[in-house]
């Protein structure tokens, strides 16, 4: 206790950094998952689990959990695989390297909604340069017949390809973070011993890149279950529930139908979700264990 007391000093400042912006909104989040609070934000007093079993009652609920998994698992699933790629590409040595390096951070460095909004109005079916330049390759017969962003399916596939784009940056410099670790030695020791450049790949420096890998999905599968911007711009204007995931649903209702109650039983629910996610992940991956 004496070595606690005297090192509150210095960690205080941090532990109440964490209590404001962290532990305070989740409190505050399951308290009222668990009231019943009017669109006008009056609090009607405690309901207990009510909330909950409305939002797990109502009809698309699952669907939009499914989909809200099939987003997560294919996203991360195509950015790991683009960004392995990338990182081999930019681990070369070629002309121009460093300014390709420099490029990649692009879509990171923009803003999220400003990539979004540009496929957006790209895949408009009279005046988007998208669906013109697929006219011009011969994928598509006429421009007018495709609008995209106006169909569940196909709005919600485009905002799976955005959140890969802007997704590769980050990925991509963990995977190349974790190939200049990789000792060139063992490289050549593969490549002395007659194995071809696939078989040295996937045999000799694919295993060690299982710790940046392992960090680099992680922190993607929480980054992209919690998204927001990309799809609310894509399908945001869609009727209905076909284009929703949790995220989605949370906004609609609380920006819609002002249920904050509800709201905030669904991001309960996620929370718990995600923290069930990451506890599994952790355990069998063990992304922070040496290899």
């Amino acid at each position: 206790m004496k070595d606690l007391m005297k090192a509150l000093p210095w960690i205080g400042p941090a532990v109440a950094l964490i209590a404001t912006v962290v532990l305070f909104p989740v409190g505050l989040m399951f308290w009222n998952s668990t009231r019943d609070i009017s669109q006008s934000g009056v609090d009607g007093g405690g309901v207990g689990l009510a909330n909950f079993a409305t939002v797990i009652g109502f009809q698309y609920f699952w669907p939009i959990l499914g989909r809200t998994v099939v987003w997560v698992v294919v996203v991360v699933a195509c950015t790991l695989i683009g960004s392995l790629a990338l990182a081999a590409l930019l681990n070369k040595a070629f002309p121009g390297r460093r300014l390709v390096r420099m490029a990649v951070i692009v879509p990171w460095a923009s803003s999220v909604v400003m990539t979004t909004l540009v496929v957006h109005y790209g895949l408009e079916p009279y005046f988007g340069i998208i669906n013109s330049f697929l006219v011009d390759v011969g994928l598509i017969s006429t421009p007018e017949g495709y609008g995209w962003t106006r169909h569940p399916g196909t709005a919600f596939a485009w905002a799976m390809a955005v959140a890969v784009f802007v997704s590769l940056p980050f990925t991509t410099y963990t995977v190349l973070a974790g190939l200049q670790t990789v000792p060139g030695e063992t490289v050549e020791a593969a490549r002395i011993d007659g194995a071809s450049g696939f078989r040295t790949y996937f045999s000799v420096v694919l295993p060690q890149l299982r710790g940046a890998i392992s960090v680099a999905v992680l922190i993607n599968i929480i980054n992209v279950f919690n998204s927001l911007p990309i799809l609310r711009v894509m399908t945001g204007s869609i009727p209905g529930y076909d284009a929703d995931t949790v995220m989605t649903m949370i906004f609609k209702y609380m920006q819609n139908q002002r249920q904050i109650d509800l709201a905030s039983a669904l991001s309960v629910i996620a929370f718990l979700v995600v923290i069930a996610i990451v506890a599994v992940y952790v355990r069998v991956v063990r992304p922070l264990e040496e290899v």
